[in-house]
């Protein structure tokens, strides 16, 4: 019973698919983050905080680098716009099809030596999940953002027995920040081998993802959302 429940629920044959792309922003955000500078690139609210303690005068925090992470989101956020507005089903996968791209010469790029190269991985990287944000909000798929956990996580405490709720996709939720942490785990140990490791993981599951989403669309079509989450 538990199981039709849960396979009833929004968007529950793509959940796997969004769930490996969940572990992907754990890995950039550690190849970033850790390898990069104080810097996202799949969070811009942990860019826009660092932008602000940049201007103040903190250090070890870059304006450039925070400027140009938010802008390559924006450029990214817009093609992914353009392509699921175009095509629903179609613009999604082609949309993942580019942030694989953006990963696998991040991957080249990283095993280069220069001191631009940290701003073009930014960019590649930033662009890579300015796509997926939009095309993933476009999908609307209830606690399944796949880079940012709060409201996911304001969702299971709010909605729990404790507040007074009913629980409503806990399990998405708890699996959802699990995934995440899993993906910077894992992300953060393969930095002590090389950054070009991390981010060729993240290429690979970001692959696999795409085959699962692909499965799921050939059930399932893609429906274009009512309304979106912001």
């Amino acid at each position: 019973m538990d199981r039709e429940r849960g396979m009833s629920e929004p968007g529950a044959p793509k959940v796997p698919a969004l769930l490996a792309l969940t572990f992907v922003t754990g890995l950039v955000d550690a190849a970033s983050v850790l390898g990069m500078g104080r810097v996202f690139v799949a969070n811009m609210t942990g860019n826009v905080v660092f932008l602000g303690f940049a201007l103040a005068g903190a250090e070890n925090v870059s304006i450039v680098a925070s400027l140009v992470a938010i802008a390559a989101f924006l450029g990214g956020a817009l093609i992914g716009g353009r392509l699921s507005h175009a095509h629903v089903r179609r613009g999604v996968i082609r949309a993942f099809a580019i942030e694989l791209a953006c990963l696998a010469v991040a991957t080249g790029v990283a095993t280069l030596e220069g001191p631009s190269i940290t701003l073009v991985l930014i960019v590649l990287l930033g662009l890579a999940m300015g796509i997926r944000n939009a095309v993933v909000r476009s999908m609307a798929i209830p606690d399944m953002t796949t880079t940012v956990l709060t409201l996911t996580l304001t969702g299971l405490a709010a909605d729990s027995s404790l507040a007074g709720g009913t629980n409503p996709r806990w399990a998405r939720r708890v699996a959802a920040a699990v995934t995440m942490l899993l993906g910077a785990l894992a992300g953060a140990l393969l930095l002590r081998f090389a950054l070009a490791w991390v981010i060729g993981a993240a290429a690979i599951v970001e692959a696999v993802a795409i085959v699962l989403l692909e499965r799921a669309s050939a059930t399932t079509a893609i429906a274009q959302p009512a309304k979106r989450h912001d």
